[in-house]
């Protein structure tokens, strides 16, 4: 029983680090970086944020993943897939299967050389369309913690 405690221990900490930092990112870095609060240089002022959070977000990404599997296969979680009652599993496994993909891939790869090139053309509609995105995965992030803790605690809106 000692592991499955650290396991969720150990999801709880990572999920609050993630999560809390799309809120953070989303609800005040953004809009800071986009009136200009943190200097002229706005693309500067916000690869120095992303420099500095990419790496929690990515170890807390990381930490949710394997804590959750731990945890699936520790109490044998597995049939759960399978009922729509569980809604919040798939939620849970897809949530974070976007921003490991996102993360892991599509920012390093792709998205990191890209969001330059346009932000070096049109600042404006860069910034907001990074924050329309980020918008979206804090909604998703929080209706999926919604459904994690109210599923794991016996409720079912199915």
């Amino acid at each position: 029983m000692n592991e499955l405690a650290i396991a969720r221990a150990l999801h709880v900490i990572g999920v609050v680090i993630w999560i809390g930092g799309v809120s953070m990112a989303t609800t005040a870095a953004l809009p800071a970086l986009r009136c200009g609060v943190f200097g002229a240089d706005r693309l500067a002022a916000f690869q120095a944020f992303e420099r500095r959070f990419v790496w929690q977000a990515r170890g807390a990404v990381v930490l949710v993943g394997l804590s959750g599997l731990v945890m699936v296969m520790k109490m044998d979680l597995w049939a759960r897939f399978a009922e729509p009652g569980f809604w919040w599993m798939h939620a849970m496994v897809g949530l974070w299967l976007v921003f490991a993909i996102v993360l892991f891939i599509a920012e390093p790869l792709v998205l990191h050389r890209r969001f330059n090139v346009w932000a070096k053309r049109d600042l404006d509609a860069a910034f907001a369309a990074l924050h329309r995105a980020h918008i979206a995965l804090l909604v998703l992030g929080l209706v999926t913690v919604f459904g994690a803790v109210a599923g794991s605690h016996g409720w079912s809106p199915v």
